[in-house]
């Protein structure tokens, strides 16, 4: 039985985490932080947490954390978990990050697409970028993960098998995206109140999308050089989930069987990569509320472009779901534990 603590709990992120590490069988929770309810009982935040979360919202003094846990998750603000990480804590426990603070290895990316300085530049390289289906054995050695962003997971997971097997032209993608209002989190926002939101579908962050340069990081891993791509994010009125719908020239004629064997290679032994059958098309309803990412593609003949398809939960594959995958691999438990979570329907 290992000990955690979320900085960050009461986000709906954390809420997530605290939600599906009450099912992991090796954690006990011992700090609900979380700076806006100190304090607070913790159900008295999450109506849905009464009897089973009796515990009083803590602070996010990470130093003191640091000392009573074994891993720390931090569900927050981009800039904070920077702002607090240090070498006395990292020789104490092991941190995964919500937050872009180390997703992106070029620090001047970071500051210039999120607008702040970044406080602890000097573990930038340390940390792993946590997408288990490409850098799973990286993971398993780190003290720090960089918890992937959910556009970026659903996008990546998507087109990463194509690139690496030299099918497309990394240079031709545009991804089309999705998401559900959770994805702006928690807090107080205009344009996410219900009447801003309901019967209404709207691009944001049209070519200025601070998750652009984490897309074109990975990718540009996948094809060993700078990737350029247009990302287009949508906001729709559901709670949750991602669709990605991506395009991209062939770099050849393709038939249906070349390209899931591409997709196979990579994703067939993985238990969250689901590879749906031909011409079935990824929907976020059936992959609510679990870990899976569902995707597949179509080969257009008539134009020598392919579209890949992805679909997923944000709060849980996107987010927190990842994150216990993470921690399950940094502290060499099954990598599904506490996440063979169903998909639920309707």
């Amino acid at each position: 039985m290992i000990k955690a603590g979320i900085i960050g709990a009461t986000g709906y992120a954390g809420g997530e985490l605290v939600r599906i590490l009450m099912g992991h069988k090796e954690v006990e929770i011992k700090w609900y932080g979380s700076r806006s309810y100190i304090d607070k009982k913790y159900y008295e935040v999450y109506q849905n947490m009464f009897q089973i979360v009796d515990d009083t919202c803590l602070d996010d003094n990470m130093e003191a954390l640091a000392d009573q846990v074994d891993v720390i998750f931090t569900a927050t603000p981009q800039g904070l978990c920077a702002s607090l990480l240090n070498e006395g804590i990292l020789s104490k426990v092991k941190v995964v990050d919500l937050s872009a603070d180390y997703r992106i290895k070029d620090v001047k990316t970071y500051e210039e697409w999120y607008g702040i300085e970044h406080k602890t530049p000097q573990y930038i390289e340390e940390a792993v970028y946590g997408l288990c289906e490409i850098n799973r054995e990286d993971v398993k050695k780190a003290r720090l993960v960089a918890n992937p962003g959910c556009y970026p997971t659903c996008s990546t997971l998507s087109i990463y098998p194509l690139i690496k097997e030299g099918l497309i032209d990394p240079n031709t993608i545009i991804i089309d995206a999705k998401s559900g209002t959770s994805g702006a989190g928690r807090g107080a926002k205009l344009d996410n109140l219900y009447c801003e939101v309901n019967e209404n579908i709207k691009a944001y962050g049209v070519a200025v999308h601070r998750h652009t340069p984490e897309i074109e990081e990975q990718l540009g891993y996948a094809a060993g050089a700078d990737v350029k791509i247009n990302f287009t994010p949508h906001l729709v009125p559901m709670n949750r989930g991602i669709l990605i719908t991506a395009y991209a020239s062939l770099n050849k004629k393709a038939t249906y069987e070349e390209v899931k064997a591409a997709y196979d290679k990579y994703y067939g032994s993985e238990k969250f990569v689901r590879v749906l059958d031909k011409d079935v098309c990824p929907q976020t309803k059936w992959v609510e509320g679990s870990n899976y990412v569902d995707v597949n593609f179509k080969i257009d003949d008539r134009t020598n472009r392919i579209i890949m398809m992805g679909a997923m939960d944000n709060l849980v594959k996107g987010a927190a779901g990842q994150a216990v995958q993470n921690m399950n691999l940094m502290f060499g438990f099954k990598e599904t534990m506490g996440l063979e979570l169903v998909p639920m329907f309707p």
